[in-house]
């Protein structure tokens, strides 16, 4: 049962790399998009759509951070490991699961956002970050809240 409470620690650093990849992905294709319009039109291409690609990054970082620190912690020994695996793993994976759709959301947010400031001399930017930082309060929460439920 050991291995299932490994694989818990390492859940919300693959699943937080998977929506970043997808929100980045979502993100990019509009940044893609938007640029290709503003130089047809003889536009300078806007370097904020780089800054709303990349925002989702963080909740990579954050399953990172989340596995870091456990692997530097004494308490987690393979025996506590084992008796505690269906919890850490549960925990796990809910951790992942919202670092992945945080940062999945976060970046079709950054999309929409994207869209928006290409059609409109970029007033929405403000606006659009706004609305990924509220998404990207999942991705603390569920990184935060983690360490609070792991059993002792």
């Amino acid at each position: 049962m050991e291995w299932l409470g490994q694989l818990g620690f390492a859940l919300p650093l693959g699943m937080g790399a998977i929506g970043s990849a997808l929100g980045i992905g979502a993100a990019g294709s509009a940044a893609a998009g938007a640029w290709a319009k503003e130089a047809r039109e003889g536009k300078p291409m806007n370097f904020l759509y780089v800054a709303l690609t990349g925002m989702p990054l963080s909740q990579t970082i954050y399953g990172f951070l989340v596995m870091l620190i456990i692997l530097k912690t004494k308490v987690y020994t393979p025996e506590f490991i084992a008796a505690n695996a269906g919890a850490i793993f549960s925990i796990g994976l809910a951790a992942g699961f919202g670092e992945l759709f945080s940062a999945w959301m976060q970046g079709v947010i950054g999309a929409s956002g994207i869209r928006a400031m290409s059609e409109s001399e970029g007033k929405p930017f403000t606006f659009t970050i706004i609305a990924m930082g509220i998404v990207e309060t999942v991705g603390i929460f569920s990184f935060v809240f983690m360490f609070m439920m792991m059993p002792s």
